[in-house]
């Protein structure tokens, strides 16, 4: 299965999701940046508020490409020990890397959201949405800050992953939806027609396209 673009994915990954239409209880989170061109047709199709989670991946240091890791809000990070092992990475290489990503973390949370406050997801139904799943450790580290947060459910939806990329998720979330588990499996981008970049001002049009959408369920945190 190929998607030609994020719009096409998300839609495609709304029809699995349709249990949770007009349901006052359910929130759409997307992963920046990528994540979030998907959630938003999930939360269009499912009139639920739509928000951005932010997590950083820890690059390998010379091959920054390849996560070692991930830091989320909330003060989460997921470290990939097979990686750092195999790389021989110490850990001052490690802590060197988060506090950077840590500041990127902090900027784009200012950049996409501005002074509004998160959506509250206690006691909530949150969908967790990204445009596909490699090697996990954004994703993991989303659900375990989410989880610190309390809500009723979690669901983790993704358009493509390996099978083994989904198969993690159903541990750690109480549902996984995944469109395409492809056994071969390289990156995620090779599954899209269109992969390009989403930029800022695109996740701010977005999650303000959302708050017109749904502007009674579209509050912040108490």
């Amino acid at each position: 299965m190929t998607f030609r673009d994020r719009a096409e994915a998300g839609r495609a990954l709304a029809t699995q999701l349709a249990e949770y239409a007009n349901q006052p209880n359910v929130v759409v989170l997307g992963l920046p940046r990528g994540g979030v061109a998907v959630a938003f047709e999930v939360a269009k199709a499912l009139n639920a508020p739509l928000d951005v989670f932010v997590v950083r991946k820890l690059g390998t240091p010379g091959h920054e490409e390849l996560a070692m890791g991930a830091i989320a809000s909330g003060g989460i990070r997921i470290i990939n020990e097979e990686v750092v092992n195999g790389c021989g990475i110490p850990a001052a290489a490690i802590e060197a890397i988060a506090r950077e990503e840590q500041v990127e973390l902090e900027r784009r949370e200012k950049a996409f959201r501005g002074d509004r406050p998160p959506l509250a997801v206690s006691g909530k139904i949150v969908i967790l949405v990204d445009d596909g799943i490699a090697t996990g450790s954004t994703m993991q580290a989303a659900v375990a800050a989410l989880r610190r947060q309390g809500p009723a459910r979690l669901v983790v939806a993704v358009p493509v992953a390996p099978p083994s990329g989904c198969e993690q998720f159903r541990v750690l979330a109480d549902e996984v939806v995944c469109l395409a588990q492809p056994e071969s499996f390289f990156a995620v981008g090779q599954w899209y027609l269109d992969f390009s970049q989403t930029t800022d001002d695109q996740v701010r049009d977005l999650l303000e396209r959302a708050r017109r959408q749904t502007p009674d369920r579209a509050a912040g945190t108490p």
